[in-house]
């Protein structure tokens, strides 16, 4: 592991208001290793052996059956997986892929659930960081469960408005298609359910997506603190808002 990784890692909330010896011990056993894209690295059901730390690169988390797949999430920089698999040295239940060429640290899993016993501030921080994913977890659940394909489509989109400060355009983070299995449709469902909120305030110019009407828009999404909360652990990168051709004066208010 490089040494100016340790100081990325350190910043993670898992890992912020631990003692500095405990975590100069956690990660001495630690290592970095390159992947390239589109490598199964880690396979459901397997023994839970290291927690991820995606340095570089992005990571996709799916899950499949029958044949069947399902995008769980999308990890980028600096970020960790599979913690509640680890601490409870338990099985894997998603895998990971590289979506492109990536470098983790794998932190072994013993060392993690060693420094839960002895630490403190580091088993509060796992605690609320478990805490956090099984509430996203939840919410995600009640998004699928309680909305249509086009509301869910809706909210994810003024979602990422809402991140940027009601931001009118963004560009898709990731691909469609694991975008559109997030959220739990097919990818010809996904381009249906933007085709026909074109009418409730969206335009797309390719992976660009544009807000012509918040307020429609939101109509149709239904924004529900307890869907779509602040303390929701974002499952999916977050969009690119860098585009200066569309600025907020473009969303209309009314």
């Amino acid at each position: 592991m490089r040494d100016e990784d340790k100081p990325e890692i350190r910043k993670l909330p898992l890992f912020r208001d631990m003692a500095e010896e405990n975590f100069e011990t956690l990660t001495q056993a630690a290592y970095a290793q390159s992947f390239p894209a589109q490598l199964e690295m880690i396979r459901q059901g397997e023994p839970a052996d290291f927690l991820h730390v995606v340095m570089e690169g992005t990571v996709e988390l799916f899950s499949g059956w029958r044949e069947r797949e399902t995008t769980m999430a999308v990890v980028r920089p600096v970020s960790s997986f599979i913690l509640a698999a680890c601490i409870k040295d338990a099985p894997y239940l998603m895998s990971a892929r590289t979506i492109e060429k990536c470098r983790i640290v794998m932190i072994p899993a013993k060392d993690l659930r060693a420094t839960f016993r002895i630490d403190p501030d580091f088993a509060m921080s796992t605690i609320s960081e478990l805490a956090s994913c099984y509430r996203s977890v939840v919410r995600h659940a009640k998004s699928l469960k309680l909305r249509t394909s086009r509301e869910r489509v809706a909210a994810y989109i003024c979602g990422q408005s809402r991140v940027a400060c009601n931001a009118a355009s963004f560009t898709l983070p990731i691909e469609k298609r694991l975008l559109a299995s997030y959220l739990g449709m097919t990818p010809e469902n996904f381009s249906r359910a933007i085709k026909s909120l074109q009418s409730d305030g969206v335009a797309t110019d390719g992976m660009r997506i544009i807000i012509t009407d918040l307020k429609a828009l939101e109509a149709v999404a239904g924004p529900d603190m307890l869907i779509d909360g602040s303390d929701v652990k974002a499952a999916l990168p977050v969009a690119d808002f860098s585009d200066t051709r569309w600025t907020d004066r473009q969303v209309k208010s009314s």
